[in-house]
């Protein structure tokens, strides 16, 4: 059995690595990079893959702690976000910033309102909009999980110098440019027909 789990992780190292997961060269440009910049260059990525696997349980654990799937947490924080600010969250801006149709918003609005997590009053001053608020026991919970996540994460970056930080927002906003426009499917090799 302790083979079989040095023998995965082995695998499972080698798929961020180039010069194993794609040797004939021709997806990953390698040129111009020796062997120390290729090994960096892994680690970044792979420092990534473990970010994102933190990232994920984390978001998995704050979700069971609340009891919410990821779209209802999204909801959360960002009428926690609109209180903050002083604006008032209606179920239109809410179906805008979630990308999700009314009729599925009105079904996530009657989840959190079952669960007691926010409150529908009348807007203040548009009769025919109401006023979505989230209720102060979801307030606190959501900043003892949520919350406290983001502040240790906010305390990483800010021990980095202004040079740094600088750095990894060059870095992050270009990685985030290359996600494509369109996924299109791959053209079919005609020797495999």
């Amino acid at each position: 059995m302790a083979d079989e789990s040095a023998s995965w992780r082995e695998v499972a190292r080698g798929m961020h690595d180039p010069r194993i997961s794609e040797r004939d060269g021709d997806l990953v440009d390698r040129s111009g990079l020796d062997d120390a910049e290729v090994d960096q260059v892994v680690r970044v990525m792979r420092s990534l893959r473990g970010w994102h696997e933190t990232q994920r349980r984390m978001s998995e654990a704050s979700r069971r702690y609340m009891k919410l799937n990821e779209t209802d947490m999204r909801a959360i924080r960002y009428l926690i976000a609109a209180r903050n600010q002083g604006e008032i969250a209606t179920p239109g801006a809410l179906s805008a910033y979630l990308g999700i149709s009314s009729a599925s918003t009105t079904k996530l609005l009657d989840r959190l309102e079952h669960g007691g997590h926010i409150v529908r009053a009348p807007h203040p001053t548009d009769r025919r909009a109401l006023a979505i608020s989230v209720t102060d026991a979801t307030r606190v919970a959501a900043r003892e999980s949520v919350g406290r996540l983001h502040a240790r994460r906010f305390a990483v970056a800010a021990a980095l110098t202004p040079a740094e930080r600088e750095t990894v927002i060059r870095f992050l906003d270009a990685l985030s440019a290359t996600e494509p426009d369109e996924v299109t499917e791959p053209e079919p090799d005609p020797d495999q027909a």
